[in-house]
């Protein structure tokens, strides 16, 4: 039997459930794929609460899910594509979040080595509506573009896909996330009201796009002045009906290739928040509905080994079962343990060579003060 993620009424993550499945045929055109990862999207959330059901129809019970990455463990009749074993990423219109899972082969393609497994798996929706944005509105160096939720997938990515073009991009974002944002070149702006006169102080001229990944943000960027054809949304119904702004969608496989080979190359990078195991699910639909994540958040359905690898799942996360509770320890300089994930280190050695500088002091200050308690030792006859 496999297992898949179902609800079977509209409301928030306690609604949703893992149950067994018959284990999926592929058909003609078809293969099965063994999902080891797949990624949460907002869009995934407004369906299973009843957002817009004429315009995203829900038949229950239902499943949830549409990026994934894995192996093909079954064809189908006639000659296709794909093999046993290949490694895998794609999409399909919902039901990603299963152990297994009946594809078309049109909808996949061969994961590049250079991917990781959770990188791949959340790369379909987030990669290929950013590009479609990016690309849509031809950004060049003259534009300055807004992309709200800044430090999400979608928002992440579309932001270094204008930065490649030569834009200059304010993301909003929670404060906490400033310096995430700041990694990838883009000018931090915090949420909420009045946000159009904050992005007018830190704009170097006019707004010439808005990219509101968000969603309820299409009033700023018509005080902005940005005409509704260059305002882009994802969940904003509202706006697309009653300001004319452009309704974006996930591209095809052909978008999610260019978009692979950019994040292959290093060129840009989807960062990874969290990764949760599939009987977690719910807990996984909290954290990326608080919308407090940096990056995606994936589903990891099977422990992948990868060269140099130090982490294995625990039973339960650390942090969870500490915070809050005091542990005696030295000081330790974390800094030296994990390598830059963006830029050239230059932090990492700053604190480095504080560190050694205090470690100097610390010596100089006990060698001073054992020759003071020496010279101040009485003399024996």
């Amino acid at each position: 039997m496999a297992h898949a993620v179902k609800f079977s009424r509209f409301g928030g993550p306690e609604v949703l459930e893992v149950v067994e499945v018959p284990m999926p045929e592929p058909g003609e055109g078809e293969v099965v794929v063994e999902v080891f990862a797949t990624g949460l999207n907002p869009v995934e959330s407004a369906i299973r609460r009843g957002d817009h059901p004429d315009r995203w129809p829900v038949e229950f019970p239902a499943s949830q899910g549409h990026d994934l990455a894995g192996v093909v463990v079954a064809v189908g009749p006639g000659d296709g594509r794909f093999s046993r074993g290949d490694e895998v990423m794609g999409y399909v219109e919902r039901g990603a979040h299963a152990t297994h899972i009946a594809v078309p082969e049109s909808q996949l393609m061969l994961k590049p080595p250079g991917l990781s497994w959770e990188v791949a798996g959340s790369l379909h929706t987030a990669g290929t509506m950013a590009w479609a944005a990016v690309e849509g509105l031809r950004l060049d160096s003259t534009d300055t573009v807004v992309v709200t939720a800044a430090a999400g997938g979608a928002g992440c990515l579309a932001a270094q896909f204008a930065r490649l073009r030569g834009a200059t991009v304010i993301g909003t974002s929670a404060d906490m996330r400033f310096d995430f944002l700041r990694q990838f070149g883009i000018i931090p702006a915090a949420y909420g009201p009045r946000l159009a006169e904050r992005v007018r102080d830190l704009a170097p001229g006019p707004v010439t796009a808005f990219l509101d990944f968000l969603g309820g943000e299409s009033h700023e960027a018509i005080a902005l002045g940005v005409p509704s054809s260059r305002i882009l949304t994802v969940l904003d119904w509202d706006a697309v009906e009653g300001q004319k702004a452009v309704k974006l969608s996930p591209g095809d496989v052909v978008a999610l290739g260019r978009v692979a080979t950019l994040v292959a190359a290093r060129r840009v990078r989807l960062p990874i928040a969290d990764i949760f195991p599939l009987d977690d699910v719910a807990d996984a639909y909290r954290a990326l509905d608080r919308r407090e994540a940096p990056g995606k958040i994936v589903l990891g359905l099977r422990i992948v080994d990868y060269p140099a690898q130090r982490v294995r799942e625990p039973a339960i996360k650390e942090q969870d079962v500490t915070l809050g509770v005091a542990t005696p320890h030295e000081h330790m300089y974390v800094e030296e343990a994990v390598p830059p994930a963006i830029g050239d280190g230059s932090v990492r050695r700053r604190h480095r060579e504080e560190h050694e500088r205090e470690e100097h002091e610390r010596e100089e200050h006990e060698r001073e003060a054992t020759a003071h308690t020496e010279s101040e030792a009485p003399v024996g006859d």
